[in-house]
């Protein structure tokens, strides 16, 4: 029967695939063809003990404890991090369709990623908090991506955060200009009751992780509001140049 809906589709309206375009051999599998879901790439081992990035090698790991050049320069607001590929090719495309083209069926999958990468950060965690959108952005967008991929990941799910103040898209803008953008911008949500994040193990859900300005903000306010570990899972995350000192 699916395969001939499958066959039906292809034949009568040819969907494509959102990322390649091509047409779809099964487009009641998603908006994703299987070729470009192979082709999303994944963030090779091994990782920082603290963001999740790749290190250079087992000698840096070794050399370093286990930590980047990046974060022992500056460590992050939260505790661990990690990411379930790069922000580049395929999966660059599959997150833009999702985000930007309202194609929310793909939440179920890419969190599919984000669970495998990210096992070891969901496993005892108490839940998952979304990255908030503001409010205006949610109403043009229709959906908040971050609270669409922590639905799908397993845990309870936790909206504790807002925004505060409307922020300009931190796309395009420096690491210092993404901090002093989302400086001050998060709270905790007005419908937050009681103590509940009072030495809880939160982990905090976004599509992409660049600078880790805004994910940074957002640790900063759960650990002030009582939280004791807060770990950062991200479907992506854009390739950072450190420069030489």
């Amino acid at each position: 029967m699916i395969q001939l809906a499958d066959g039906l589709l292809a034949v009568l309206i040819a969907p494509e695939c959102a990322s390649c375009g091509r047409v779809l051999d099964q487009p009641t599998s998603g908006p994703v063809c299987q070729a470009c879901w192979a082709a999303a790439s994944s963030v090779p081992g091994p990782f920082c003990d603290m963001c999740g990035d790749p290190l250079a090698s087992w000698r840096v790991a070794s050399a370093a404890e286990g930590v980047c050049v990046r974060c022992r320069r500056a460590p992050a607001a939260f505790d661990r991090g990690r990411a379930a590929g790069e922000y580049e090719g395929t999966l660059r495309d599959i997150i833009h369709a999702f985000k930007y083209d309202g194609r929310r069926s793909l939440a179920r999958p890419l969190a599919a990623m984000m669970r495998t990468a990210g096992s070891e950060l969901l496993r005892d965690a108490d839940f998952v908090v979304p990255v908030p959108l503001h409010p205006w952005r949610r109403l043009r967008r229709g959906f908040n991506q971050a609270e669409a991929l922590a639905t799908w990941l397993e845990r309870p799910v936790v909206n504790a955060l807002r925004r505060s103040r409307a922020t300009q898209p931190q796309a395009g803008l420096t690491a210092r200009q993404r901090r002093r953008n989302v400086r001050n911008a998060f709270r905790l949500s007005r419908r937050l009751r009681g103590p509940a994040l009072q030495d809880a193990t939160v982990v905090l859900v976004d599509d992409v992780r660049t600078t880790g300005a805004t994910l940074d903000a957002c640790a900063r306010v759960l650990k002030d509001a009582g939280a004791r570990n807060v770990r950062v899972l991200t479907v992506a995350r854009t390739k950072i140049r450190l420069r030489p000192r």
